[in-house]
């Protein structure tokens, strides 16, 4: 090769060195920043000059110098892929997490000693203080005050777990605004990819923001995705395509009439009706085709159905507010449905919850008006005029009263038939009672004390014939099943933190192990650094030889 030629092989050291340096500049000063991949020199040698061929061993060929060939991203993916699930993992179980506190929070030992349990444990001593003195009208007042503290503190609690529904209600909605949010700009970025990729750029930050986005994608939700040859990135969501073949596929919310309740489904698969004037609406029952989580399959890592936030919280609130008659298996069209507590219930944090705490109230509420009851019915068997324990129409008083009037019933399977309408927030105490106590005189018509019916009163507090719900064998009395309604929300909480802990460890095992590929260590770009810039220098000296070289054949020549 002339002189002159060997001066473009330097002049292509000096041209990859320079490349490579800025890419190196580039990597340190991103060293902080979120979701960048760090980017690697990938050098080839230029084509050769052939100058013989005559000679079968060697050609004779001449290299032409170095090319920077391309500035590639470094990420494995079987790392991006596992720690995407697992991220997705723990963002399911920290909904869970936060939910059980939540619970806690709502009806534990808190709000400056105004707990429930407090409110369970006045109205069982007003029921001891009645047994001792049924006739003083000081017991009498307090059972009646005791009474309506346990159903007024009652609603507050099954309240504030509605309110916590409705707080989660409105997270679904934000991340499923998310959703739609990272799918469309993932689009956009798979355009632009392919657009500066079509020449010979890499859009190696545009696959920064786009891993990104997926990352963030992969805690909402379970994803899949595929890459083609062109660059273009389809994402598939809980199975069904998000974004693919230049489309995206929005998710929506359907609001549920009565509870306001958000449901996602699928825009493209729901089933729409038309109404009168052409306008599209969707109804309750073609909308099943259509959602985007089957909330009633099981949940299991091993089926990887425990992944993302936005399933946990929708499985969390679940679709209405639970009451007690679904741990009996009765639907809110009050019939029976084999399994449906098992199906329906007892996967939601809050709706189980509700249910156990609403059985309670239900039960409390109903026996002590039916020993009431009772004990006027009884008194008017021996003496039809009797008045006792009955109102001036002749009705036996009730302590506690529907608020608005419910005539449905519901079977069981033995055949009990069971009023419907007495749950948390439709009972009120019986305000003639309420401000007049002594009406509940207990005393008989032949003047003595009804002992028998307090007595009733007292070993309704006592008897241990309740379970929390249907996978509950142990037995427990009134008092002691909101303390065991309270311990299980501690230990579902303390179960649901160790999952977290240990979902949280293998989750940043896998980031550290990510980190390691996709990582800029500013040891090792300063060390790629000194090589380059050493690289550089030997380039540079490299052409300083063949100029004085060349200038002393010249020199030589023209003398």
């Amino acid at each position: 090769m002339s002189l002159m030629g060997s001066l473009y092989l330097g002049v292509s050291g000096l041209q990859t060195s320079s490349n490579a340096l800025n890419t190196t500049a580039h990597n340190m000063s991103n060293l902080d920043t979120l979701g960048y991949t760090r980017q690697q020199v990938a050098q080839a040698t230029r084509t050769y000059n052939t100058i013989d061929k005559s000679q079968g061993v060697n050609w004779k060929q001449l290299g032409l110098g170095v090319t920077y060939s391309q500035t590639r991203q470094v990420r494995d993916y079987f790392l991006d892929k596992n720690y995407r699930r697992e991220s997705g993992r723990s963002a399911f179980y920290e909904v869970s997490y936060k939910a059980m506190e939540e619970i806690e929070n709502v009806i534990g030992e808190s709000y400056d000693g105004h707990a429930f349990s407090i409110a369970v444990t006045d109205l069982w001593t007003a029921v001891e203080e009645l047994s001792k003195d049924p006739t003083a009208a000081v017991n009498q007042n307090l059972f009646v005050t005791r009474a309506h503290e346990f159903i007024t503190k009652a609603a507050a609690v099954y309240n504030g777990l509605c309110e916590y529904q409705d707080n989660m209600n409105n997270t679904v909605a934000q991340d499923v605004n998310k959703i739609n949010q990272y799918a469309r700009e993932i689009e956009a970025l798979n355009k632009e990819i392919a657009r500066v990729e079509g020449g010979v750029e890499h859009a190696n930050d545009l696959r920064d923001r786009r891993n990104y986005l997926l990352d963030e994608l992969s805690k909402l939700a379970n994803i899949s995705y595929n890459e083609d040859n062109n660059g273009y990135m389809s994402v598939k969501l809980e199975g069904v395509d998000l974004v693919k073949g230049g489309l995206v596929n929005e998710m929506m919310l359907y609001t549920d009439p009565t509870t306001g309740f958000y449901t996602p489904y699928w825009k493209m698969l729901a089933n729409y009706s038309y109404d009168e004037y052409g306008n599209q609406y969707l109804t309750k029952e073609s909308l099943k085709s259509a959602q985007v989580f089957d909330l009633s399959m099981t949940i299991s890592s091993d089926l990887n159905t425990d992944i993302g936030s936005l399933k946990s919280t929708v499985l969390a609130r679940g679709d209405h507010r639970a009451t007690a008659k679904e741990i009996k298996d009765i639907n809110p069209d009050n019939e029976y449905e084999e399994g449906w507590y098992d199906i329906h219930i007892s996967q939601s944090i809050v709706m189980n919850i509700q249910a156990e705490f609403d059985q309670l109230i239900n039960a409390v509420v109903t026996k002590i008006n039916g020993i009431l009851k009772e004990a006027a019915e009884s008194e008017s068997a021996l003496y039809p005029n009797s008045t006792y324990l009955r109102d001036e129409n002749g009705n036996p008083y009730q302590l506690f009263e529907r608020v608005v009037e419910n005539d449905d019933t519901y079977t069981l399977p033995d055949g009990t038939v069971v009023e419907a309408g007495w749950s948390i927030n439709n009972i009120k105490i019986n305000m003639e009672l309420r401000q007049k106590p002594s009406l509940l005189t207990f005393r008989l018509t032949d003047g003595s004390e009804d002992n028998a019916t307090t007595e009733k009163l007292k070993n309704a507090f006592e008897e241990a014939i309740y379970t929390l719900n249907p996978n509950v064998k142990t037995p427990v009395s009134f008092v002691d099943y909101y303390k065991n309604l309270v311990a299980q929300v501690a230990n579902s909480g303390s179960v649901f933190g160790d999952v977290v802990e240990s979902q949280t460890l293998t989750t940043d095992s896998l980031c550290n192990a990510r980190e390691q590929v996709i990582g800029v260590s500013s040891d090792e770009e300063l060390t790629n650094m000194i090589m380059y810039q050493n690289a550089y220098n030997a380039s540079s000296r490299y052409i300083n030889v063949i100029s004085e070289m060349l200038e002393h054949i010249l020199m030589s020549l023209g003398r």
